[in-house]
């Protein structure tokens, strides 16, 4: 070996050294435990301001990010202390190697960064992502995760949302526009079903009023019959209601059309 070899060599040995390494993990936990202790202080704060709930996840996001990127770096410099040339050369080879074998991960990554800046959506949005419907509970390095209404839990790598098509509820907000589609006969008094839906609405424990409720109407065809859609268009005070107010509304239209002889279409 060359002199220049056996410097190389000399400084990755003081570079790896086992008291080195071993506070260099230990580090690296305490950030993990940092990072899960934020989490437990933002699940406290949802309970004492849920109206912040979103912002609060937001912000535990952004921090998260802040924690391992720039902590991670910074105690690796302030620990191992590795040489400039050493460092150059290092790098240069570990970039060529992730390039070629770790290309999705690094796709990933740098997606999540966009993800975070670009804001197409936010922890706590309401999406729609190709078939899969629920709320993102978090925005990782490498992926998002989506509770769905059936309480399943969906990791979706970063990369897929910079090409696919992503929409979503709330953007943001707490509150959520919910629709809900009732069909009556052709030959029902039709403003009568009208008032007595919105009076369903507005009285409905989950509305929020600070928005508007509005009752859209159309001709649709029920079992090969022609049949009035009243569909409502009304906001969720907070969007973890969004199928109990669902609920609410169906259950109370159904008994209040009952009551006063509003009818369903019936099949030929």
């Amino acid at each position: 070996m060359d002199n220049n070899t056996l410097s190389q060599l000399s400084e990755l040995s003081q570079l790896l050294r086992f008291d080195h390494l071993v506070l260099f993990l230990l580090s690296i936990a305490l950030l993990v435990a940092l990072v899960k202790a934020l989490q437990k202080i933002a699940e406290y704060l949802y309970v004492k301001l849920p109206s912040r709930r979103l912002l609060i996840s937001q912000i535990v996001t952004s921090l998260n990010f802040i924690i391992y990127i720039f902590g991670g770096t910074f105690l690796f410099y302030a620990i191992m202390q590795p040489p400039k040339e050493l460092m150059i050369a290092v790098a240069g080879s570990a970039a060529v190697a992730l390039g070629l074998s770790l290309k999705d991960l690094v796709s990933s990554v740098i997606a999540g960064f966009i993800l975070l800046f670009d804001r197409p959506f936010v922890v706590g949005d309401r999406v729609h992502f190709g078939d899969t419907y629920g709320e993102i509970t978090s925005i990782g390095l490498r992926a998002v995760r989506l509770v769905t209404l059936d309480d399943n839990e969906v990791t979706i790598p970063n990369s897929r949302f910079m090409t696919d098509v992503v929409a979503s509820g709330n953007a943001g907000a707490i509150d959520m526009m919910v629709t809900m589609d009732f069909h009556i006969r052709i030959d029902m008094d039709v403003r009568k079903a009208r008032d007595l839906l919105y009076e369903v609405v507005v009285t409905s424990r989950y509305v929020y009023m600070k928005k508007p409720v509005s009752i859209v109407i159309s001709e649709v065809e029920i079992a090969e019959r022609l049949a009035v859609q009243l569909r409502a268009k009304a906001y969720v005070l907070d969007v973890r209601f969004e199928k109990a107010f669902q609920t609410d509304v169906n259950l109370r239209a159904g008994e209040v059309f009952k009551s006063q002889g509003i009818e369903r279409p019936r099949p030929v």
